[in-house]
């Protein structure tokens, strides 16, 4: 009789193998599409050996596509994966990774889109503080206040034009009011790819956003991490850019999306 431990020791056992298999898929991602040898084993710690091995095999399987002297995703698993989110809503694709962010931060963590001239929350998952912003699914708010106003506007020219000919109401002091003000967070938030704004709504209030993107590059909305800046002030939110970062762009990948490969002018 084979022990549960020889199996798990023995470097041929299929579970170990897919481990290693999914580490090795896992490296890719949206900002580094394509990757070396050396990098694919970096990113995974496994030895140069074991690397070649596992993706010849990959590229065998069409799992993994070559490139030159880089490897990217295999269009098979493209074609694979697209009948795994065909038919689902995108609040549903979207909340558990809202949830994960939100048990991360500890803050409420949303999902809004632009309706006209306006940001409406679509999906959110409320953090488990009793102080807390008052949000909620179907809120409408001004599109020139707060972070995830800045970046739906960083990625549609058109809704920026219109926002910026219309009047800027002030919410608080923070508020940006003055046009040429708003264009400028709006180019940063382009530059940045994500924006952090503090007390512009609510003069005790931070958020950061990013935004997600679908299949030719277009914006979905804008993921956003919100709290009292009683416990997100600035230096807090920057500490959880790349954590944002990530949940967006799983959110695009979820999404079957991609980077724009132009900013909009």
């Amino acid at each position: 009789m084979v022990s549960n431990d020889a199996g798990r020791s023995n470097p041929n056992n299929p579970l170990l193998v897919l481990g290693k298999i999914t580490a090795i898929l896992d490296a890719f991602s949206l900002s580094r599409p394509t990757l070396t040898l050396g990098e694919i084993r970096e990113a995974t710690s496994m030895p140069t050996s074991t690397v070649q091995r596992l993706v010849t095999n990959l590229v065998a399987q069409g799992l993994l596509d070559r490139e030159e002297d880089a490897f990217r995703i295999g269009m098979k698993l493209a074609y694979w994966a697209a009948p795994a989110t065909r038919g689902v809503p995108m609040v549903d694709l979207f909340m558990p990774l809202l949830k994960e962010l939100r048990d991360r931060t500890g803050e409420t963590a949303c999902f809004f889109q632009a309706e006209q001239t306006y940001r409406v929350c679509v999906a959110m998952a409320e953090t488990h503080h009793a102080l807390r912003r008052e949000m909620h699914v179907g809120k409408i708010l001004p599109l020139h206040a707060g972070s995830p106003g800045q970046v739906l506007l960083a990625w549609n020219a058109d809704l920026l034009e219109r926002t910026l000919a219309a009047p800027l109401a002030t919410l608080t002091e923070n508020t940006l009011t003055d046009p040429a003000d708003l264009l400028a967070a709006v180019e940063q938030t382009r530059r940045n790819g994500f924006s952090i704004t503090v007390g512009q709504r609510d003069d005790a209030a931070s958020g950061l956003s990013a935004p997600v993107f679908d299949s030719v590059g277009g914006l979905v909305g804008a993921v956003l991490i919100s709290g009292p800046t009683l416990r997100m002030p600035y230096a807090v939110c920057e500490g959880w850019v790349e954590e944002l970062l990530s949940v967006a762009e799983r959110m695009t990948r979820l999404y079957g999306g991609r980077f724009p490969d132009e900013i909009p002018a």
